[in-house]
């Protein structure tokens, strides 16, 4: 009662004051007028809600530091939440929102859409509401403390998460969107659930971050999740276990296939509050055969598909488009008798030979990386290639590729 009654009286203040004192010009004008507009729509939710009351009383004990924040939530959450969630948890994430917007200096910087859409919210996607933003931000801020970049804080909160957290890459995990407790709880969780912590790990020191995936790859071997960092005014693309590497991941090849018109292989960002659009979450298909236009609709997504094949065209698609590149896919595995389970792989140094050239080299993908991640090369076609790794005997072996038009997938065993 003691909201709607000060709403009233600020409006009227507002209003003598504004014929006497209105701002000459047009920025300050369309500030104030946001502020009138902010507080009608607020208004006009709790005044909707069922326990209206209990969202009246959350405004006036929320710091005036945190106010308009609080307003932000409650505004655009979900209808579901605001009538049943645990209010404790929606006032401790503003409270630690502000402190870290307060605290470090790329947070302080932020455009106020971007902090209000990219750090504040609560959740990711469907995931059960934990209280994990005080317990995220405790954990991280002594890595991200002699920061003086987001670029530098990127990498610290990235480059430290498994160990922090305790959670590695297992497709045991007991289910796909998991949030940060139950992932930590478990030691494990899946693309889905690795991306969801990564996204909540950073937005607790005030980096604003989004969940992005698709429902399938173009060769409908799956669904793929990953997370994107907002920096320098731009949308970066990074994933678990990649401290420092923006925009160059393993899976760029299947980026560039995506289809932006077809919902089941577009790629969308996920949209705090109202959007045009919505996010595929497959995991909530509990036939896991139905069309997707039954699945859920209430996360909201922007459509990224021809950024990534952007992307993807100046690392990849360019030289296949001219037919004279292709790639070599290359696992690792402990012994012959694999079963392709994330058990059974390893990482293993590989360089990739044409006669004495080296043509590249990296690490296949161990057991704590998505299954859909194998290590590619880019190589010119129709030639023929050499695989140099050492075996568990610490042995050179040497694995000859010839390579025609298509990409091949070759598997190499520890072992051997």
């Amino acid at each position: 009662m003691k909201l709607r009654l000060l709403l009233c009286f600020l409006a009227g203040v507002a209003a003598g004051l504004a014929i006497i004192f209105w701002p000459s010009d047009a920025t300050s004008q369309r500030e104030a007028m946001d502020v009138t507009a902010y507080e009608a729509e607020l208004e006009g939710v709790i005044a909707a809600s069922e326990r209206g009351e209990a969202l009246r009383a959350l405004m006036d004990e929320t710091p005036e530091a945190e106010r308009e924040a609080m307003a932000h939530l409650l505004i655009n959450m979900p209808d579901f939440d605001r009538e049943g969630m645990d209010l404790a948890l929606l006032k401790e994430n503003v409270e630690y929102a502000t402190l870290a917007r307060q605290k470090y200096s790329w947070a302080k910087a932020l455009p106020k859409d971007v902090y209000l859409n990219d750090v504040l919210p609560y959740y990711v996607v469907d995931e059960v509401r934990d209280p994990w933003r005080k317990e995220l931000h405790e954990l991280f801020a002594p890595a991200v403390d002699t920061c003086t970049t987001m670029y530098e804080a990127i990498c610290a909160v990235n480059g430290n998460i498994p160990r922090l957290t305790g959670v590695d890459y297992n497709t045991k995990r007991e289910k796909t969107n998991q949030s940060p407790r139950e992932s930590m709880r478990q030691g494990m969780a899946s693309c889905t659930g690795l991306s969801i912590l990564l996204v909540d790990a950073y937005r607790a020191v005030g980096i604003p971050a989004r969940f992005v995936g698709t429902a399938s790859w173009h060769d409908n071997r799956g669904n793929h999740s990953w997370t994107e960092v907002w920096l320098d005014g731009a949308w970066r693309v990074t994933e678990y276990y990649f401290p420092s590497k923006l925009d160059h991941l393993w899976f760029m090849p299947d980026a560039s296939k995506a289809t932006a018109d077809d919902r089941n292989y577009a790629i969308y960002a996920t949209r705090f509050g109202k959007a045009d659009d919505w996010f595929p979450m497959v995991w909530a298909d509990e036939t896991e055969d139905g069309p997707i236009d039954n699945l859920p609709k209430w996360v909201g997504a922007e459509n990224v598909t021809e950024h990534y094949q952007k992307l993807a065209y100046e690392q990849y698609t360019r030289h296949m488009e001219a037919g004279t590149h292709t790639f070599i896919r290359i696992a690792g595995y402990k012994d012959a008798a694999h079963t392709e389970h994330s058990d059974d792989r390893v990482a293993m140094g590989v360089d990739v030979f044409h006669h004495t050239e080296q043509m590249g080299g990296g690490l296949t993908a161990g057991p704590l990386r998505d299954m859909n991640d194998v290590f590619s090369v880019l190589v010119e076609k129709n030639r023929d290639y050499e695989l140099r790794y050492y075996n568990a005997q610490g042995e050179l072996q040497r694995q000859s590729v010839t390579l025609g038009e298509e990409p091949v997938t070759v598997s190499i065993f520890l072992n051997e």
